[in-house]
């Protein structure tokens, strides 16, 4: 038998498989961030964002702090106002159109019992540029993690998706045809690990949730569906880096656009061609005036003109090191990551 040296021996014992690198990124710079929060530490999480169709300069950031409330900022990112919650974590909204008098309903997970989850429901005063509470609601069992909304388009039915931090996602129905607010479990899906974002295609009813370690999921949103989920990314530390965090949709014509997650592990972005979920490509924010993001948990994106700064649409970021101010949210011209990613 050839013996082999003792240095190849030492070698081949320490031979150990290399981990995978992250696809490198282009860097889109901010044009404006949000004042920081109140609170220190791991305080801003999510924002929402309202489009004012008819004066877009007059548009609204929603954006929570988990240890104190709710905030809404101006396009500016100056702090317009302040809505003191405990333990909100994610937001959404949707304005529900004229036929009900141009109302605009925001839906936040509310954690503030970590034993049973809670909905905790407001109107945005687009006026007043406040949030108007409209009370907290039990959904089940367990600590509530993400949240996002969906407007069936059949018969305008508002339902909200509540995830849960063990990975179950509880669908319920919203009636705000009432005095009151009437909010009902309706179904129970489950993912295997923890899960928190979460976005609805409300074209196409199609529900998308991020498993932080795992990758990405897709439901029919429609409570009559099935509960079993389709994987259609997974965290391979390459393209999407573990944890997997916030949803965002830039929707085009019937079906198509573009599914956005938060790879948080390396502070980008992850674009995916819709409806196939196909690997767009990836961005970070920074390189400008502004500092960039890094440990991104909630982010959103609306499409449309806000304006000379953002005429295609504005994504914003939640920054998860803010130094040395505390967290805050960014935000990015749409225009600006598609041509930093050579997007039609």
């Amino acid at each position: 038998m050839r013996m082999l040296p003792f240095a190849a021996l030492l070698l081949a014992g320490c031979a150990t498989t290399s981990a995978p690198v992250a696809v490198e990124a282009p860097t889109v710079a901010a044009t404006a961030e949000t004042d920081p929060v109140d609170t220190a530490a791991d305080a801003a999480d999510d924002p929402a964002i309202w489009r004012n169709a008819g004066d877009p300069a007059k548009s609204l950031v929603i954006g929570t702090d988990k240890k104190a409330g709710i905030h809404v900022y101006s396009l500016a990112g100056k702090r317009l106002s302040f809505t003191p919650a405990a333990r909100l974590n994610n937001v959404d909204l949707r304005d529900l159109g004229a036929k009900s008098g141009g109302r605009v309903i925001a839906a936040a997970s509310d954690r503030a019992d970590i034993a049973t989850a809670h909905v905790s429901l407001f109107t945005l005063d687009t006026a007043a540029a406040k949030l108007v509470p409209l009370g907290r609601f039990p959904v089940g069992p367990g600590e509530a993690y993400g949240m996002c909304l969906w407007t069936r388009a059949s018969d305008h039915a508002l339902f909200g998706f509540v995830v849960l931090k063990d990975g179950r996602i509880d669908q319920v129905a919203i009636d705000l045809s009432g005095a009151s607010p009437k909010v009902t479990t309706v179904r129970s899906m489950k993912l295997g690990t923890q899960s928190e974002g979460c976005v609805v295609d409300d074209r196409t009813g199609q529900l998308y949730v991020a498993e932080e370690d795992v990758g990405l999921w897709r439901f029919d949103a429609d409570p009559s569906a099935s509960v079993t989920a389709t994987v259609i990314a997974k965290v391979d530390g390459k393209t999407l880096v573990a944890d997997a965090e916030g949803l965002a949709l830039a929707p085009s014509g019937r079906n198509g656009g573009y599914l956005v997650a938060s790879s948080q592990g390396d502070n980008a972005y992850t674009l995916y061609r819709l409806p196939g979920v196909t690997y767009a490509g990836r961005f970070r924010i920074g390189g400008g005036a502004i500092d960039g993001t890094s440990d991104t948990d909630g982010i959103e994106l609306i499409l449309g003109n806000f304006g000379p700064a953002y005429p295609q649409g504005l994504f914003a970021a939640q920054d998860g090191d803010n130094a040395p101010a505390t967290q805050n949210f960014k935000y990015v011209s749409w225009a600006g990551v598609k041509r930093a990613l050579k997007l039609r």
